[in-house]
């Protein structure tokens, strides 16, 4: 068994079953970003073509917006039904590192600054759920029970 077999089976076992409606409630929000992204792709086209230091082209700055709107949607929804739940969160974690450093952090680093703390909030449970998996009440747990040659991750 290699390291991430160990800790993969590590999460398994000890995933407690309160952790499904963490879990619920993080795909929510992470879906409800992917929605709010998609509604409002002018707004963000600005703030990437005024507020950055990398020259983004406002073709590509659109690009950047869908490809982070599709990846938080369908992300979330497969949070949600804990279905490759570590797969899921493994592709939300660079955007969120984004939305902390590049995005959250120029804003300023206060108490007052409510994104920055849900993106911390976000991506700590984004990296915890990396570790302990999607757990019982979830579509992986459904498959593995009912699928003798499923795997989930």
């Amino acid at each position: 068994m290699n390291m991430v077999q160990k800790v993969e089976h590590w999460g398994d076992v000890h995933h407690a079953k309160w952790l499904d409606a963490v879990r619920i409630i993080l795909g929510i929000i992470i879906l409800g970003k992917g929605i709010s992204f998609i509604s409002q792709t002018n707004v963000q086209q600005d703030w990437l073509l005024q507020n950055n230091g990398f020259g983004f082209s406002s073709l590509a700055a659109m690009v950047i917006i869908h490809i982070v709107a599709f990846v938080h949607i369908v992300g979330g929804a497969l949070i949600i039904m804990g279905l490759v739940t570590r797969f899921a969160v493994v592709i939300q974690i660079p955007i969120l590192l984004g939305a902390i450093f590049f995005v959250n952090a120029t804003r300023g680093l206060s108490f007052v600054n409510s994104e920055l703390w849900l993106s911390v909030i976000v991506c700590m449970l984004l990296i915890m759920f990396w570790v302990v998996g999607s757990g019982p009440f979830s579509v992986d747990h459904w498959m593995k029970v009912h699928s003798p040659n499923y795997k989930a991750e």
